[in-house]
């Protein structure tokens, strides 16, 4: 227990050392869902507090209501805490997510900012021949989990598509076959599976091809998916 307030502690430093003053918003939010991970209280930034239960409603109902009220509280205190007193002033009469609402749109002209530079990145990013695919793949990942906490939230064919098209040309037998078999997996599932290709692709010549056994269409329940090397 004495370990996990200190490293609350030493976490929550982070936004004294650094209060939200005007100019830093985006760094300041990012630093506070950091410590509100921590603490598992993340989660009322993005959801308002529900209306109270009713007097009959189950004991687990107005358990979880006490429970985001209290932790509401505690985030609305911490975020106050770590802002410049005229900013307080502002806010001090509402709760973590009306807060957190307000700001966003004072300072949605440094997200814009922070979203264009991301996604320059994400869109100038380009796995050259020979290097390996995991870490390539895993940045970009990172650049569209950040783009959704910016508040631009891509769709996952959009995303996936982003991934796909830069690949080199040895990467196109596995492009296509995942393209004409609509496969449409979560990014760490089509992360393992170019993986899987690449791995392929270094025990012999030749493009590696995605085959998938059980026809065209969405892979069902029970049909196998792999890698095949072809020379």
């Amino acid at each position: 227990m004495a370990n996990n307030n200190t490293n609350n502690l030493a976490l929550r430093s982070i936004l004294d050392e650094d209060k939200l003053n005007g100019t830093n918003f985006v760094d300041w939010q990012r630093n506070l869902c950091i410590v509100l991970r921590m603490d598992e209280k993340e989660y009322v930034l993005e959801n308002p507090i529900p209306p109270a239960p009713p007097a009959n409603a189950p004991k687990a109902v107005k358990d979880a209501y006490e429970k985001h009220v209290k932790d509401d509280n505690q985030v609305s205190c911490v975020m106050l805490a770590t802002m410049i007193p005229k900013l307080q002033k502002q806010h001090e009469d509402m709760k973590a997510h009306e807060m957190i609402v307000a700001l966003r749109q004072l300072y949605q002209g440094q997200s814009r900012h922070e979203r264009f530079l991301v996604s320059k990145a994400l869109f100038s990013c380009k796995l050259s021949s020979g290097n390996p695919v995991g870490p390539h793949v895993l940045k970009m990942i990172g650049y569209i989990t950040n783009l959704g906490k910016l508040g631009f939230s891509s769709q996952k064919e959009l995303a996936t598509d982003l991934i796909l098209q830069p690949l080199p040309e040895l990467y196109k037998g596995f492009v296509m076959n995942y393209m004409m078999h609509d496969l449409d997996k979560p990014l760490p599932e089509l992360l393992k599976m170019l993986q899987t290709a690449e791995e392929n692709l270094t025990k012999g010549k030749g493009a590696s091809v995605l085959m998938v056994q059980g026809g065209k269409g969405k892979p069902k329940k029970g049909i196998k998916i792999k890698a095949r090397t072809v020379g």
